[in-house]
């Protein structure tokens, strides 16, 4: 390929990652206007389903999506999943209730796990210059990142001006350029001895990931005593472990477990995970903060969000100037301090609090996700043979999504049952005013709309201040994960190359155990 074609095509790779990080996080700031407009209206429960099920959904099949693409050619699997990806969009814009929309944002995550583990592998094949990779991933993680945190910018004007179903709509435009920009530009490969696709490891990675999320979004409505959610979650766990005891049995493993026996490959899965597990889980906790807490529109909102979106774009592409100087152990290290002191200054904010309570934080989070990705990505992509580039990406960005939906799960449960906790009603409401007030503060302040001014103030007051409990709650247990894992993440990435910015190849220091099985670029 020509230098120009493999940007060219790179563009269209980034634009692919952007709308499927971009559909991670858009619903996040019509969650009110769901609340209002869907007949029924979305019980908490399914209001974290709508919100988790996208990320789940490609969790659950980004590893095997990743071995097909390598085995039916990357290429064909991207144009593939555009075109499902599109299909899926226009299907639930418009769909009619709470049921349906999960059902539709399941789909949405099938289509997208065609797409996301193919970009990254397709980079990895068509940048054979490692500075120039470095490079490349630098913009594609950027995209990503930006994209999770656009998600609720490029909703704001929409749902200010159109119904809730139209951030779906802007999917086709770009999903299109995605399609004609894959058949054009994008150069076709696979892995040529791409071996046997094992359908039971499929199904007991699907299970137990299911089971597990399961168990802990219905837990937060109904505990942990309930037969059918301690079932769910035993299934998970017991599906999960089968599934690695399987890996290591067949000659065709959809992971390689050998990969998790590298300290470095375990280090930067577990902060990519993690980073994504707090900055959605988080993200999700603002969005709702700044409409429901200070009643902003949905584009006030989405342009609160746009400093750290932007800071955290542009800062990624240039962490490599770090590395030199740090090394990339110390500078994924450094996001993950960055991201945990950016979870604690969250605990600034409360009902009276303006937006710059709000605003610093959040602007450190951009850089300290910047930092984490862009060394993350890189390190876990370059730790297989290039040949198995698809089962390396399938694993980097099945940790990030599957990091994704369970922060949007268990920070959802925290602040959810922190509200539960600390919500106080007025007397005076009927049995369903109070269940529903009780169940979350979008249900408080509608319930509120149809009481006596007296009443109406109380239950608003109290259910403003519940939420703050349950964020706080929730940002804090961020904060503390966060905090253990930068521990983590110092012992394992110990000694990863510095990467000079002079000379045709890279040295390494002090990295030959750190290395292991991967081929640092």
């Amino acid at each position: 390929m020509s230098s120009s074609r493999r940007w060219l095509a790179l563009s269209v790779l980034c634009v692919a990652a952007l709308v499927i990080s971009v559909d991670l996080t858009v619903l996040q700031l019509a969650i009110p206007s769901l609340t209002k407009e869907l007949d029924p209206t979305p019980t908490g429960s399914q209001i974290l389903w709508i919100a988790d099920i996208y990320g789940l959904a490609m969790a659950g099949l980004l590893i095997t999506m990743g071995v097909v693409g390598d085995r039916i050619g990357r290429k064909k699997l991207l144009v593939l999943g555009s075109v499902g990806f599109a299909g899926a969009s226009a299907l639930i814009a418009w769909a009619p209730d709470a049921n349906w929309l999960i059902a539709g944002r399941a789909l949405l995550g099938v289509a997208g796990a065609t797409i996301y583990p193919t970009t990254l592998s397709i980079i990895r094949s068509m940048f054979a210059d490692p500075k120039e990779r470095t490079i490349a991933v630098g913009i594609w993680t950027g995209m990503v990142s930006g994209g999770t945190a656009l998600g609720p910018i490029i909703g704001g004007p929409l749902l200010d001006n159109f119904w809730w179903g139209s951030v779906f709509l802007i999917n086709l435009p770009l999903m299109g350029i995605v399609f004609l920009g894959g058949l054009l530009l994008v150069p076709e490969s696979r892995n040529p001895q791409p071996g046997r696709l094992d359908v039971p490891s499929v199904v007991l990675s699907a299970m137990g990931i299911l089971g597990i999320v399961y168990a802990i979004q219905e837990s937060v409505r109904d505990g942990l005593d309930e037969p059918r959610i301690l079932i769910a979650g035993a299934l998970g766990l017991i599906a999960l472990a089968l599934f690695i005891w399987r890996q290591t049995q067949i000659e065709h493993p959809i992971i390689e477990v050998s990969l998790f026996r590298n300290r470095a490959f375990s280090g930067a899965f577990t902060a990519n995970t993690f980073t994504m597990f707090a900055s959605v889980g988080s993200l999700l906790l603002v969005s709702q903060y700044l409409q429901f807490v200070h009643d902003w529109s949905p584009m006030k909102a989405a342009l609160a969000l746009l400093p750290p979106a932007v800071m955290g774009m542009f800062a990624a592409p240039f962490v490599g100037l770090l590395i030199p100087r740090l090394g990339q152990g110390r500078v994924v290290a450094l996001g993950l301090g960055l991201l945990a002191l950016a979870m604690f200054l969250y605990q600034m904010t409360d009902v009276d609090a303006g937006y710059s309570a709000l605003l610093i934080p959040t602007l450190v989070h951009g850089v300290a996700a910047a930092c984490i990705f862009a060394c993350t990505v890189e390190i876990i992509i370059n730790s297989a043979p290039k040949e198995k580039s698809g089962i390396a990406s399938g694993i980097a960005t099945t940790g990030g999504e599957l990091g994704a939906a369970m922060g949007m799960a268990v920070i959802g449960t925290i602040l959810n049952a922190g509200y539960r906790h600390a919500v106080d009603l007025p007397s005076g409401l009927s049995g369903k005013e109070a269940s529903t007030a009780g169940d979350s503060v979008g249900g408080a302040i509608e319930v509120a709309a149809n009481q006596p001014p007296a009443i109406a103030a109380d239950l608003v007051s109290s259910g403003k201040d519940a939420f703050m409990d349950g964020m706080h709650y929730a940002l804090l247990t961020n904060g503390i994960i966060l905090s253990v894992i930068c521990v983590f993440t110092l012992i394992t990435l110990r000694g990863l190359p510095r990467v000079f910015a002079h000379g045709d190849e890279e040295t390494a220091v002090g990295a030959s155990e750190a290395s292991g099985t991967a081929a640092h670029a």
